[in-house]
């Protein structure tokens, strides 16, 4: 392992094996998950050979494919929301301080700080209390309400790093506000916004928690599926989905970090 000698932290005895046993632990498990998806035994935890058939047992599988299809939908419903949202409220707080700042921040940061139990919990009653049928679409709304702050973040980090400007001139071209926008701030925006986006998603993706509260019959979802298989027993078809899923984010989220480091 390469480290840098100049950092200072390096002299102290142990960081480096520190380091090392933490990562082990970090993504061991992942490794080991994704061998045993390739177990020829059905019983996951013992090997006996190598094979793809779970692949395509998965992939043939039903009731996997209607459960990918609905986080899909939840997915992609809830990020392309959430992101509009979050767009709108970083827009809103980027203009300059107004009264009441600091509780609107704090209100949309709370979602990040909240247990996500608690989150679920609250959604259910509130849902329950107007009377909406539990199903996809309160999966949706809750989704997209716990989405928000995700996108909100990288977007706000984003417009706090343009330089202003580039805004003044173009109202000073006779731009109006919408034309400043799309021409200017939305194409400096964009690498936060789909970082943002892109983070909504796969967090709504992996959802189990707020999705197994608010989910009401017919709106199983992928994380809900895998955990209804793994009470019945573990098997490679378990670990070959949950692979799947893992590919999927990191896929999601080494293009957002890679978005995120886009410098204009």
């Amino acid at each position: 392992m390469k480290v840098d000698a100049s950092n200072p932290l390096w002299r102290f005895r142990g960081i480096t094996s520190t380091a090392m046993l933490f990562f082990a632990y970090l993504y061991l498990p992942i490794v080991i998950l994704i061998a045993l998806s390739f177990n020829e035994n059905r019983l996951a935890t013992i090997w006996t050979g190598f094979t793809t058939d779970w692949y395509v047992v998965a992939l043939s599988n039903d009731d996997m494919l209607r459960a990918a299809q609905n986080s899909l939908v939840v997915a992609v419903s809830a990020t392309v929301i959430a992101t509009i949202a979050a767009t709108l409220a970083a827009m809103g707080m980027s203009r300059g301080r107004f009264r009441g700042e600091t509780g609107v921040s704090a209100m949309l940061a709370l979602p990040l700080l909240v247990p996500e139990v608690v989150t679920a919990i609250a959604t259910l009653l509130f849902f329950v209390a107007i009377g909406i049928k539990l199903g996809l679409v309160t999966i949706i709304i809750a989704h997209t309400v716990f989405c928000i702050p995700f996108a909100y973040l990288p977007i706000r980090a984003r417009l706090e790093g343009m330089d202003p400007s580039l805004t003044e001139a173009a109202n000073d071209l006779y731009a109006n506000e919408w034309k400043a926008f799309r021409r200017v701030t939305l194409p400096l925006l964009w690498p936060g916004i789909l970082s943002g986006a892109m983070l909504s998603f796969i967090i709504s993706l992996d959802d189990f928690v707020i999705s197994n509260f608010v989910g009401g019959a017919g709106a199983t979802t992928l994380p809900i599926y895998i955990f209804g298989m793994i009470r019945i027993g573990n098997t490679p078809e378990v670990n070959a989905i949950s692979a799947m899923m893992l590919l999927v984010s990191i896929i999601f989220v080494s293009v957002s970090f890679l978005i995120d480091r886009i410098r204009y």
